[in-house]
């Protein structure tokens, strides 16, 4: 009977990608130029709230991490996607594959508890305006950062552990990257209880975030409907934004939820590459573009830069 370690192996390839020929120069063109966007519009947005002290406020402090962690993600994929895209061959060795899961799994989780506390901040600013500025202080801003950038940390730590460790009776993934789910499924020894255990986190990790923005929306519905028109257009205007990025983030992470209920090779690559790059595109592109676009206070900065230049 062979041991773990004989049975572990080293290294994971990738079987989604395929042989496009001549066309995979077209689609690492069409890549490169999304992960060029991406740094570009998240880089603009950072730029503009660092240098701008109007902007030294919970809310934009918020969207600057938000892009931040765009950037983040971005880093942790695309660079190998696109050599992968330009390879003949798609092997990632074990180390790599849990280096590449944490920054993808973090990125997500970031992401949803960064947009849950943008929702605490306009719940704050918009139902309890008189207390806002002695509830949202630097140091309550800080602490709250701490905690988006540690929690996931330690609560998949585990998990990651699991990932690098357990015995495995195969080295193939269809998948574009590396999951731990799609880690898990190649495992020689029964995974029921990290399964059961780590779709209860995931389910956990979406839904508590999702309830608790509703909680607050609904909180501020009640209260613009008791207020002016101005009132409400105003807060319309800082609340929609968050609502269509956090709205779409969800969607994302569902999405890519579904891929692990499902056994990944009876499922088609064109859909497996659908829905594990809509987490890792849409979001980064879309949040400078809402931020910038729709909040006149990002904008009119962004449109002033642009004509005088940026601060040397």
């Amino acid at each position: 009977m062979k041991s773990n370690n004989s049975l572990t192996p080293s290294y994971f390839q990738f079987t989604v990608f395929a042989d496009y020929g001549p066309l995979r120069y077209l689609f690492f063109s069409l890549c490169l130029l999304i992960y060029m966007i991406i740094i570009s519009a998240n880089v603009v947005i950072i730029l503009t709230v660092c240098l701008e002290n109007s902007l030294h406020q919970p809310m934009y402090i918020f969207i600057c991490c938000l892009s931040l962690n765009s950037l983040y993600g971005s880093a942790g994929f695309f660079p190998r996607f696109l050599m992968d895209l330009l390879s003949d061959t798609h092997f990632i060795s074990r180390p790599f594959c849990v280096i590449q899961m944490y920054f993808i799994i973090t990125y997500k989780s970031h992401d949803v508890n960064i947009l849950t506390v943008m929702a605490y901040d306009r719940f704050v600013a918009i139902c309890q305006p008189l207390h806002y500025h002695s509830k949202m202080t630097f140091r309550t801003v800080l602490l709250l950062l701490i905690f988006v950038v540690l929690y996931p940390v330690c609560v998949l730590m585990y998990f990651f552990y699991l990932a690098g460790n357990l015995p495995l009776c195969a080295n193939k993934l269809h998948r574009i990257f590396c999951t731990i789910w799609s880690v898990v499924q190649l495992s020689c020894v029964d995974t029921t209880l990290i399964n059961i255990s780590g779709q209860f986190l995931v389910v956990i990790s979406i839904f508590v975030p999702l309830f608790f923005v509703l909680y607050t929306y609904l909180r501020i519905l009640l209260v613009c409907r008791r207020s002016s028109s101005d009132f409400r257009g105003k807060a319309l205007q800082t609340c929609l934004p968050h609502i269509v990025t956090f709205g779409n983030f969800c969607i994302s992470l569902c999405c890519e939820f579904s891929l692990s209920l499902y056994n990944a090779e009876k499922v088609n690559p064109l859909v497996i590459v659908v829905l594990s790059l809509e987490c890792l595109i849409i979001p980064p592109i879309s949040n400078p573009l809402v931020y910038g676009l729709n909040l006149p206070q990002i904008r009119k900065v962004i449109f002033g830069f642009l004509r005088e230049g940026f601060p040397k």
